[in-house]
Protein backbone atom coordinates (compact mmCIF):
# COMPACT_ATOMS: atom_id res chain seq x y z
CA UNK A 1 0.00 0.00 0.00
CA UNK A 2 1.41 3.27 -0.74
CA UNK A 3 2.00 4.93 2.23
CA UNK A 4 0.87 8.50 1.04
CA UNK A 5 -2.66 7.49 0.79
CA UNK A 6 -4.04 7.37 4.46
CA UNK A 7 -5.20 4.39 5.97
CA UNK A 8 -8.16 5.86 7.26
CA UNK A 9 -9.45 7.01 4.28
CA UNK A 10 -9.45 3.78 3.09
CA UNK A 11 -11.13 2.76 6.21
CA UNK A 12 -13.98 5.31 4.81
CA UNK A 13 -13.95 3.86 1.11
CA UNK A 14 -14.33 0.33 2.04
CA UNK A 15 -16.81 0.80 4.56
CA UNK A 16 -18.81 3.00 2.39
CA UNK A 17 -18.97 -0.22 -0.43
CA UNK A 18 -20.15 -1.97 2.21
CA UNK A 19 -23.04 0.24 3.32
CA UNK A 20 -24.05 0.08 -0.82
CA UNK A 21 -24.26 -4.30 -0.69
CA UNK A 22 -27.73 -4.73 1.91
CA UNK A 23 -30.77 -2.56 2.38
CA UNK A 24 -31.04 -0.78 5.84
CA UNK A 25 -33.23 -3.08 8.18
CA UNK A 26 -35.67 -1.99 11.10
CA UNK A 27 -34.44 -5.30 12.61
CA UNK A 28 -32.25 -5.30 15.91
CA UNK A 29 -28.54 -5.58 15.15
CA UNK A 30 -27.07 -9.26 15.53
CA UNK A 31 -23.48 -7.84 16.41
CA UNK A 32 -23.88 -8.57 19.92
CA UNK A 33 -25.33 -12.24 19.80
CA UNK A 34 -23.61 -15.21 19.50
CA UNK A 35 -23.30 -16.58 15.82
CA UNK A 36 -22.48 -20.22 14.57
CA UNK A 37 -19.50 -19.42 11.57
CA UNK A 38 -21.29 -21.17 8.61
CA UNK A 39 -18.83 -20.31 5.47
CA UNK A 40 -15.03 -18.41 5.06
CA UNK A 41 -14.67 -16.67 2.03
CA UNK A 42 -10.29 -15.26 1.80
CA UNK A 43 -8.79 -13.94 -1.21
CA UNK A 44 -9.21 -11.51 -3.90
CA UNK A 45 -9.62 -7.78 -3.03
CA UNK A 46 -11.78 -7.51 -6.47
CA UNK A 47 -13.99 -9.80 -5.37
CA UNK A 48 -14.39 -9.84 -1.90
CA UNK A 49 -14.71 -6.44 -1.62
CA UNK A 50 -18.41 -6.31 -3.81
CA UNK A 51 -18.89 -8.98 -5.44
CA UNK A 52 -18.36 -12.04 -2.05
CA UNK A 53 -21.00 -10.45 -0.10
CA UNK A 54 -23.09 -9.73 -2.56
CA UNK A 55 -23.00 -13.37 -3.38
CA UNK A 56 -23.82 -14.59 -0.12
CA UNK A 57 -26.27 -12.15 0.46
CA UNK A 58 -28.30 -13.62 -1.94
CA UNK A 59 -27.93 -17.29 -1.29
CA UNK A 60 -28.87 -16.30 2.48
CA UNK A 61 -31.89 -15.15 1.33
CA UNK A 62 -32.71 -17.31 -1.26
CA UNK A 63 -32.55 -19.87 1.81
CA UNK A 64 -35.51 -17.96 4.03
CA UNK A 65 -32.48 -16.23 6.38
CA UNK A 66 -32.84 -12.75 6.88
CA UNK A 67 -31.97 -9.00 8.36
CA UNK A 68 -28.57 -9.43 6.86
CA UNK A 69 -25.52 -6.48 7.94
CA UNK A 70 -21.59 -6.33 7.34
CA UNK A 71 -19.68 -6.35 10.50
CA UNK A 72 -16.49 -4.75 9.89
CA UNK A 73 -13.58 -6.89 11.90
CA UNK A 74 -10.69 -5.16 13.61
CA UNK A 75 -8.30 -5.85 10.53
CA UNK A 76 -8.58 -3.82 7.77
CA UNK A 77 -10.44 -5.88 4.56
CA UNK A 78 -12.23 -8.02 6.88
CA UNK A 79 -15.45 -7.87 8.16
CA UNK A 80 -18.39 -10.56 8.67
CA UNK A 81 -22.37 -10.71 7.39
CA UNK A 82 -24.08 -11.48 9.67
CA UNK A 83 -28.07 -12.94 9.60
CA UNK A 84 -30.66 -14.56 11.35
CA UNK A 85 -31.60 -18.24 10.63
CA UNK A 86 -35.29 -19.11 9.85
CA UNK A 87 -35.28 -20.56 13.54
CA UNK A 88 -34.11 -17.33 14.92
CA UNK A 89 -30.71 -18.03 15.39
CA UNK A 90 -27.84 -15.75 14.63
CA UNK A 91 -25.42 -16.76 11.77
CA UNK A 92 -21.99 -15.09 10.26
CA UNK A 93 -19.82 -16.09 7.14
CA UNK A 94 -16.36 -14.90 7.78
CA UNK A 95 -14.92 -12.62 4.70
CA UNK A 96 -11.40 -11.50 4.22
CA UNK A 97 -10.62 -9.59 0.98
CA UNK A 98 -6.59 -9.44 0.90
CA UNK A 99 -5.50 -10.70 -2.78
CA UNK A 100 -6.04 -13.77 -4.82
CA UNK A 101 -2.93 -15.79 -3.17
CA UNK A 102 -4.12 -14.98 0.09
CA UNK A 103 -6.90 -17.16 -0.40
CA UNK A 104 -4.86 -19.99 -1.49
CA UNK A 105 -2.62 -19.88 1.14
CA UNK A 106 -5.61 -19.50 3.59
CA UNK A 107 -7.13 -23.36 1.90
CA UNK A 108 -3.60 -24.36 2.74
CA UNK A 109 -3.95 -23.64 6.03
CA UNK A 110 -7.35 -24.97 6.65
CA UNK A 111 -8.82 -21.01 7.78
CA UNK A 112 -11.03 -20.73 4.43
CA UNK A 113 -13.71 -22.47 2.82
CA UNK A 114 -13.58 -20.99 -0.38
CA UNK A 115 -10.51 -19.01 -2.42
CA UNK A 116 -11.79 -16.02 -4.26
CA UNK A 117 -9.15 -15.55 -7.42
CA UNK A 118 -8.97 -12.81 -9.90
CA UNK A 119 -6.69 -15.04 -11.73
CA UNK A 120 -6.21 -18.91 -12.58
CA UNK A 121 -4.81 -20.92 -9.72
CA UNK A 122 -1.00 -21.51 -10.53
CA UNK A 123 0.55 -24.71 -10.90
CA UNK A 124 2.33 -24.88 -7.92
CA UNK A 125 -0.78 -23.78 -5.98
CA UNK A 126 -2.13 -26.68 -7.60
CA UNK A 127 0.51 -28.92 -6.50
CA UNK A 128 0.69 -27.34 -2.61
CA UNK A 129 -3.26 -28.20 -2.23
CA UNK A 130 -3.22 -31.77 -3.93
CA UNK A 131 -3.92 -33.02 -0.76
CA UNK A 132 -7.41 -31.43 -1.05
CA UNK A 133 -7.99 -32.84 -4.86
CA UNK A 134 -7.33 -31.61 -8.10
CA UNK A 135 -8.01 -28.09 -7.53
CA UNK A 136 -7.94 -27.25 -11.56
CA UNK A 137 -10.68 -29.54 -12.14
CA UNK A 138 -13.97 -28.76 -13.18
CA UNK A 139 -15.38 -29.70 -9.72
CA UNK A 140 -12.87 -27.24 -7.90
CA UNK A 141 -12.80 -24.40 -10.04
CA UNK A 142 -15.55 -22.40 -10.76
CA UNK A 143 -16.34 -18.94 -13.71
CA UNK A 144 -18.12 -16.87 -11.82
CA UNK A 145 -18.31 -14.00 -13.86
CA UNK A 146 -15.63 -11.82 -16.18
CA UNK A 147 -14.14 -8.25 -16.04
CA UNK A 148 -11.54 -6.05 -17.75
CA UNK A 149 -8.62 -4.60 -16.74
CA UNK A 150 -9.06 -1.06 -17.37
CA UNK A 151 -6.14 1.31 -18.22
CA UNK A 152 -7.39 4.56 -17.13
CA UNK A 153 -6.15 7.80 -17.36
CA UNK A 154 -7.38 11.26 -16.28
CA UNK A 155 -10.27 12.88 -17.90
CA UNK A 156 -8.01 16.12 -19.54
CA UNK A 157 -5.64 13.02 -21.12
CA UNK A 158 -6.18 12.95 -24.89
CA UNK A 159 -4.83 9.69 -25.37
CA UNK A 160 -7.50 6.87 -26.18
CA UNK A 161 -5.41 3.84 -27.47
CA UNK A 162 -1.97 1.61 -26.74
CA UNK A 163 -0.65 -1.46 -28.13
CA UNK A 164 0.67 -3.62 -25.19
CA UNK A 165 3.98 -3.58 -26.57
CA UNK A 166 3.37 0.55 -25.42
CA UNK A 167 1.77 0.15 -22.39
CA UNK A 168 4.39 -2.43 -20.73
CA UNK A 169 7.59 0.41 -21.36
CA UNK A 170 4.78 2.64 -20.04
CA UNK A 171 4.53 0.54 -16.44
CA UNK A 172 8.40 -0.34 -16.71
CA UNK A 173 9.16 3.34 -16.79
CA UNK A 174 10.91 2.91 -20.00
CA UNK A 175 8.50 5.53 -21.42
CA UNK A 176 8.21 8.80 -18.66
CA UNK A 177 6.77 11.68 -20.84
CA UNK A 178 3.30 11.67 -22.37
CA UNK A 179 4.69 13.72 -25.58
CA UNK A 180 6.50 9.87 -26.28
CA UNK A 181 2.97 8.82 -26.43
CA UNK A 182 1.62 11.44 -28.57
CA UNK A 183 0.23 13.31 -25.92
CA UNK A 184 0.91 16.64 -24.18
CA UNK A 185 4.29 17.02 -22.98
CA UNK A 186 4.43 16.24 -19.20
CA UNK A 187 5.71 13.43 -16.90
CA UNK A 188 4.11 9.80 -16.80
CA UNK A 189 2.92 8.68 -12.95
CA UNK A 190 2.12 5.33 -12.87
CA UNK A 191 -0.47 4.27 -10.10
CA UNK A 192 -0.73 -0.01 -9.77
CA UNK A 193 -1.76 -2.51 -7.30
CA UNK A 194 0.09 -4.41 -4.98
CA UNK A 195 1.73 -7.63 -5.06
CA UNK A 196 -1.32 -9.91 -3.06
CA UNK A 197 -3.29 -8.70 -5.85
CA UNK A 198 -4.83 -10.63 -8.87
CA UNK A 199 -5.31 -7.93 -10.38
CA UNK A 200 -1.47 -7.12 -10.44
CA UNK A 201 -0.87 -10.74 -11.20
CA UNK A 202 -3.00 -10.38 -14.27
CA UNK A 203 -1.57 -7.87 -15.33
CA UNK A 204 1.72 -9.05 -14.82
CA UNK A 205 1.60 -12.31 -16.86
CA UNK A 206 -0.17 -10.30 -19.50
CA UNK A 207 1.53 -6.96 -20.28
CA UNK A 208 4.86 -7.04 -18.54
CA UNK A 209 6.09 -10.44 -18.62
CA UNK A 210 5.59 -10.99 -22.52
CA UNK A 211 7.55 -8.13 -22.92
CA UNK A 212 10.47 -9.32 -20.15
CA UNK A 213 9.26 -6.38 -18.34
CA UNK A 214 9.34 -5.59 -15.08
CA UNK A 215 7.20 -3.30 -13.09
CA UNK A 216 8.87 0.41 -12.57
CA UNK A 217 10.09 1.34 -8.70
CA UNK A 218 8.42 4.40 -9.01
CA UNK A 219 4.75 3.00 -9.21
CA UNK A 220 2.46 4.17 -6.24
CA UNK A 221 1.02 0.88 -4.99
CA UNK A 222 -2.65 0.11 -4.07
CA UNK A 223 -4.59 -2.83 -2.11
CA UNK A 224 -8.14 -1.18 -3.20
CA UNK A 225 -9.19 -0.72 -6.83
CA UNK A 226 -11.25 2.25 -6.00
CA UNK A 227 -8.74 3.97 -4.21
CA UNK A 228 -6.35 4.17 -7.36
CA UNK A 229 -9.18 4.68 -9.50
CA UNK A 230 -9.74 7.41 -7.39
CA UNK A 231 -5.95 8.84 -7.27
CA UNK A 232 -5.57 8.59 -11.05
CA UNK A 233 -8.68 10.34 -11.45
CA UNK A 234 -6.97 13.56 -9.80
CA UNK A 235 -3.68 13.15 -11.23
CA UNK A 236 -3.20 14.88 -14.56
CA UNK A 237 -0.23 13.07 -15.30
CA UNK A 238 -1.63 9.81 -14.22
CA UNK A 239 -2.24 5.89 -15.59
CA UNK A 240 -3.21 2.75 -13.96
CA UNK A 241 -4.72 -0.66 -14.27
CA UNK A 242 -7.90 -1.45 -12.59
CA UNK A 243 -11.00 -3.69 -12.17
CA UNK A 244 -13.14 -2.38 -14.89
CA UNK A 245 -15.97 -2.48 -12.48
CA UNK A 246 -13.80 0.19 -10.10
CA UNK A 247 -13.47 2.13 -13.21
CA UNK A 248 -16.96 3.60 -14.53
CA UNK A 249 -16.64 7.33 -14.39
CA UNK A 250 -12.46 7.35 -15.97
CA UNK A 251 -11.44 7.32 -19.32
CA UNK A 252 -10.47 3.84 -20.68
CA UNK A 253 -7.66 3.35 -23.46
CA UNK A 254 -8.68 0.67 -26.33
CA UNK A 255 -5.46 -2.11 -26.53
CA UNK A 256 -4.10 -3.31 -29.03
CA UNK A 257 -2.42 -7.40 -28.92
CA UNK A 258 0.24 -7.71 -32.12
CA UNK A 259 -1.37 -8.27 -35.14
CA UNK A 260 -5.29 -7.74 -33.20
CA UNK A 261 -7.22 -4.59 -33.68
CA UNK A 262 -7.49 -2.05 -30.69
CA UNK A 263 -10.79 -3.08 -28.91
CA UNK A 264 -12.17 -1.24 -26.18
CA UNK A 265 -13.51 -2.56 -22.72
CA UNK A 266 -17.19 -3.15 -22.76
CA UNK A 267 -19.37 -5.86 -21.31
CA UNK A 268 -19.48 -7.20 -25.46
CA UNK A 269 -15.64 -7.45 -25.84
CA UNK A 270 -15.32 -9.26 -22.24
CA UNK A 271 -18.00 -11.65 -22.27
CA UNK A 272 -16.29 -12.47 -25.81
CA UNK A 273 -12.78 -12.62 -23.89
CA UNK A 274 -11.63 -10.71 -27.10
CA UNK A 275 -10.61 -7.62 -25.07
CA UNK A 276 -6.92 -8.02 -24.32
CA UNK A 277 -7.27 -7.62 -20.67
CA UNK A 278 -10.40 -9.67 -20.26
CA UNK A 279 -10.36 -11.84 -17.17
CA UNK A 280 -11.73 -14.51 -15.70
CA UNK A 281 -13.08 -14.16 -12.09
CA UNK A 282 -13.20 -18.06 -9.95
CA UNK A 283 -14.05 -19.13 -6.68
CA UNK A 284 -11.88 -22.45 -5.72
CA UNK A 285 -13.08 -25.42 -2.89
CA UNK A 286 -11.89 -28.44 -2.32
CA UNK A 287 -13.90 -31.22 -4.32
CA UNK A 288 -12.90 -33.50 -1.68
CA UNK A 289 -13.64 -31.28 1.49
CA UNK A 290 -16.29 -29.24 0.79
CA UNK A 291 -18.64 -28.06 3.53
CA UNK A 292 -22.59 -27.62 2.52
CA UNK A 293 -22.73 -23.78 2.15
CA UNK A 294 -19.10 -23.96 0.27
CA UNK A 295 -21.23 -26.30 -2.63
CA UNK A 296 -23.91 -23.97 -2.04
CA UNK A 297 -22.53 -21.12 -3.07
CA UNK A 298 -20.07 -22.64 -5.72
CA UNK A 299 -23.26 -23.90 -7.24
CA UNK A 300 -25.77 -20.54 -6.88
CA UNK A 301 -22.79 -18.63 -8.63
CA UNK A 302 -23.60 -20.12 -11.67
CA UNK A 303 -27.17 -19.79 -11.72
CA UNK A 304 -29.45 -16.91 -13.08
CA UNK A 305 -29.94 -15.36 -9.99
CA UNK A 306 -26.27 -15.83 -9.13
CA UNK A 307 -24.94 -14.65 -12.43
CA UNK A 308 -27.74 -11.14 -12.02
CA UNK A 309 -25.78 -10.47 -8.47
CA UNK A 310 -22.42 -10.50 -10.93
CA UNK A 311 -23.98 -8.03 -13.43
CA UNK A 312 -25.38 -5.69 -10.53
CA UNK A 313 -21.92 -6.02 -9.30
CA UNK A 314 -20.83 -4.36 -12.20
CA UNK A 315 -18.89 -7.51 -13.56
CA UNK A 316 -19.91 -9.00 -16.67
CA UNK A 317 -22.12 -11.91 -15.97
CA UNK A 318 -21.73 -14.89 -18.23
CA UNK A 319 -25.19 -14.72 -20.13
CA UNK A 320 -25.91 -15.46 -24.03
CA UNK A 321 -27.10 -12.75 -25.69
CA UNK A 322 -26.93 -11.86 -29.64
CA UNK A 323 -24.87 -9.14 -31.38
CA UNK A 324 -25.28 -7.40 -34.63
CA UNK A 325 -21.74 -6.58 -35.56
CA UNK A 326 -21.71 -3.75 -37.89
CA UNK A 327 -17.63 -2.93 -37.49
CA UNK A 328 -16.53 -5.05 -40.43
CA UNK A 329 -13.45 -3.37 -41.53
CA UNK A 330 -10.35 -5.79 -42.26
CA UNK A 331 -12.63 -9.08 -42.14
CA UNK A 332 -12.26 -11.66 -44.26
CA UNK A 333 -14.95 -12.75 -46.71
CA UNK A 334 -16.32 -15.51 -45.34
CA UNK A 335 -16.58 -13.48 -41.66
CA UNK A 336 -17.98 -10.60 -43.53
CA UNK A 337 -20.52 -12.44 -45.12
CA UNK A 338 -21.12 -14.65 -41.72
CA UNK A 339 -21.84 -10.50 -40.08
CA UNK A 340 -24.37 -10.23 -42.78
CA UNK A 341 -26.45 -13.20 -42.33
CA UNK A 342 -25.80 -13.91 -38.32
CA UNK A 343 -25.68 -12.52 -35.52
CA UNK A 344 -22.52 -13.41 -32.81
CA UNK A 345 -23.30 -15.03 -29.18
CA UNK A 346 -21.66 -13.32 -26.29
CA UNK A 347 -19.62 -16.66 -25.50
CA UNK A 348 -16.23 -17.61 -26.81
CA UNK A 349 -15.31 -21.56 -26.41
CA UNK A 350 -11.76 -22.06 -25.06
CA UNK A 351 -9.68 -24.81 -24.84
CA UNK A 352 -6.80 -26.22 -22.62
CA UNK A 353 -3.15 -25.72 -23.71
CA UNK A 354 -2.02 -27.17 -26.34
CA UNK A 355 -5.52 -29.65 -27.09
CA UNK A 356 -8.92 -29.63 -28.65
CA UNK A 357 -10.23 -29.87 -24.84
CA UNK A 358 -12.48 -27.87 -23.60
CA UNK A 359 -11.56 -25.64 -20.35
CA UNK A 360 -13.52 -25.30 -17.46
CA UNK A 361 -15.32 -22.18 -18.22
CA UNK A 362 -16.39 -23.97 -21.63
CA UNK A 363 -17.69 -26.89 -20.36
CA UNK A 364 -20.10 -25.38 -18.54
CA UNK A 365 -20.97 -22.38 -21.24
CA UNK A 366 -21.67 -25.49 -23.39
CA UNK A 367 -24.34 -26.13 -21.35
CA UNK A 368 -25.80 -22.50 -21.27
CA UNK A 369 -25.32 -22.56 -25.23
CA UNK A 370 -27.67 -25.37 -25.12
CA UNK A 371 -30.19 -23.93 -22.74
CA UNK A 372 -30.38 -20.74 -24.88
CA UNK A 373 -30.91 -22.63 -27.83
CA UNK A 374 -34.12 -25.00 -26.45
CA UNK A 375 -35.55 -21.41 -25.63
CA UNK A 376 -38.89 -21.32 -27.66
CA UNK A 377 -37.87 -17.86 -29.46
CA UNK A 378 -34.78 -20.22 -31.02
CA UNK A 379 -36.63 -23.17 -31.85
CA UNK A 380 -36.51 -22.40 -35.55
CA UNK A 381 -33.00 -20.46 -35.15
CA UNK A 382 -29.69 -22.11 -36.33
CA UNK A 383 -26.52 -22.16 -34.70
CA UNK A 384 -23.28 -21.49 -36.23
CA UNK A 385 -19.73 -22.52 -34.69
CA UNK A 386 -16.50 -20.95 -36.07
CA UNK A 387 -13.09 -22.46 -35.37
CA UNK A 388 -9.76 -20.55 -35.34
CA UNK A 389 -6.43 -21.55 -34.55
CA UNK A 390 -3.72 -19.04 -33.86
CA UNK A 391 -1.13 -18.29 -36.52
CA UNK A 392 1.01 -21.52 -37.76
CA UNK A 393 4.31 -22.00 -40.27
CA UNK A 394 1.21 -24.45 -42.22
CA UNK A 395 -2.11 -22.58 -43.01
CA UNK A 396 -3.63 -26.11 -44.07
CA UNK A 397 -2.56 -27.15 -40.65
CA UNK A 398 -4.59 -24.00 -38.61
CA UNK A 399 -7.37 -24.92 -41.00
CA UNK A 400 -7.88 -28.71 -39.72
CA UNK A 401 -7.17 -27.53 -36.27
CA UNK A 402 -9.76 -24.70 -36.11
CA UNK A 403 -12.33 -27.32 -37.79
CA UNK A 404 -11.70 -30.14 -35.02
CA UNK A 405 -12.45 -27.38 -32.40
CA UNK A 406 -15.27 -26.46 -33.75
CA UNK A 407 -16.32 -30.26 -33.50
CA UNK A 408 -15.25 -30.59 -30.19
CA UNK A 409 -17.70 -27.75 -29.25
CA UNK A 410 -20.49 -29.53 -31.22
CA UNK A 411 -19.93 -32.71 -30.01
CA UNK A 412 -20.41 -31.41 -26.46
CA UNK A 413 -23.26 -29.48 -27.39
CA UNK A 414 -25.07 -32.68 -28.98
CA UNK A 415 -24.38 -34.49 -25.44
CA UNK A 416 -26.89 -31.96 -24.19
CA UNK A 417 -29.46 -31.99 -27.56
CA UNK A 418 -28.62 -29.12 -28.52
CA UNK A 419 -27.08 -28.90 -32.40
CA UNK A 420 -24.89 -27.05 -34.74
CA UNK A 421 -26.54 -26.35 -37.97
CA UNK A 422 -23.25 -24.79 -39.42
CA UNK A 423 -19.00 -25.50 -38.82
CA UNK A 424 -16.99 -22.95 -40.26
CA UNK A 425 -13.30 -22.87 -39.83
CA UNK A 426 -11.17 -20.09 -40.71
CA UNK A 427 -7.95 -21.41 -39.54
CA UNK A 428 -5.78 -18.29 -38.41
CA UNK A 429 -7.61 -15.92 -39.83
CA UNK A 430 -8.90 -12.92 -38.00
CA UNK A 431 -6.68 -13.20 -34.52
CA UNK A 432 -7.87 -11.79 -31.63
CA UNK A 433 -4.20 -11.06 -30.34
CA UNK A 434 -0.51 -11.78 -31.04
CA UNK A 435 1.96 -14.19 -30.79
CA UNK A 436 2.65 -14.30 -26.96
CA UNK A 437 1.61 -17.25 -24.44
CA UNK A 438 -1.79 -15.90 -23.81
CA UNK A 439 -2.42 -13.93 -27.40
CA UNK A 440 -2.09 -18.01 -28.84
CA UNK A 441 -4.87 -19.40 -26.33
CA UNK A 442 -6.74 -16.28 -27.23
CA UNK A 443 -6.92 -17.20 -30.91
CA UNK A 444 -7.35 -20.90 -30.45
CA UNK A 445 -11.21 -19.91 -29.92
CA UNK A 446 -14.60 -21.37 -31.49
CA UNK A 447 -16.92 -18.41 -31.90
CA UNK A 448 -20.98 -19.17 -31.44
CA UNK A 449 -23.19 -17.48 -33.99
CA UNK A 450 -27.10 -17.69 -34.52
CA UNK A 451 -29.22 -16.88 -37.71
Amino acid sequence: MNGSAPVFRRAFLRRAVLATLLPLLPSPLLAGEPTTVILRLQGSNTINANLGPRLVAALLAERGYRDPQVIPATVMDEWQLVARAPNGSAVAIQIAAHGSSTGFNALAAGTTDLAAASRPIKDNEVSALANLGDMGSKDAEYVIGLDGLAIIVHPANPLRELDLQQLAQVFAGDVTDWQQLGGPSGPIRIYARDDRSGTYDTFRELVLNPAGKRLSTAAKRFESNEELAQQVAADPGGIGFTSLAAAVKAPKLALRDGEGRAIAPSEASIATEDYPLARRLFLYGSPAQRSDWARSLLEFSQTPAGQAVVQQSGFVAQRIEPLTISDTRGMPPAYLELARRAQRLTVNFRFTAGSARLDNKALRDVERLAAFMRRPENAHRQLILVGFNDATEDPARAALLARLRATAVATALRHQQAFAGELLSLGDQLPVAGLSANGRVKNRRVEAWIQ
